[in-house]
């Protein structure tokens, strides 16, 4: 089931939030400890963040003995990037084209959001020549 647009919102409307979003990008799955060390902040306060986050379906964490790392739900960040454009996309006029130019932040967003894209075509890219070596 996906968790309500305004979940969404209301988990990224806090910083902390987001930071943990950019750190779990950039630095795979971290434990909570790690996750508050690298933010300064307590892990109390980290797993709070977490809940928050996961009941959004932006990250998930599954439990490998007594250490839980926490990742991105890509599923969800998807599905939330699709719910912000649609929520967020610029009314077109009778023309078709869109009233208002995008923004700086909308056009850096897309360039980071292709950068994804282009480096999980990559990844796809190297298995399928792997199972097409293996095929052989």
């Amino acid at each position: 089931m996906k968790p309500d647009p305004s979940e969404i919102f209301k988990a990224l409307s806090v910083g902390t939030r987001v930071r943990i979003i950019l750190l779990l990008k950039s630095g795979g799955p971290l434990g909570s400890k790690k996750i508050a060390s690298a933010l300064g902040i307590t892990p109390a306060a980290v797993s709070q963040h977490l809940r928050a986050l996961k009941q959004a379906g932006l990250v998930r964490g599954e439990r490998k003995g007594y250490w839980v790392p926490y990742s991105i739900d890509v599923g969800g960040m998807e599905d939330c990037c699709c719910m912000v454009e649609e929520v967020c996309r610029c009314p077109r006029d009778d023309s078709g084209k869109r009233k208002a130019a995008p923004s700086a932040a909308r056009l850096e967003a897309l360039a980071a959001q292709e950068r994804v894209l282009a480096a999980e075509l990559e990844t796809v890219r190297k298995a399928i020549a792997e199972l097409k070596k293996k095929a052989k």
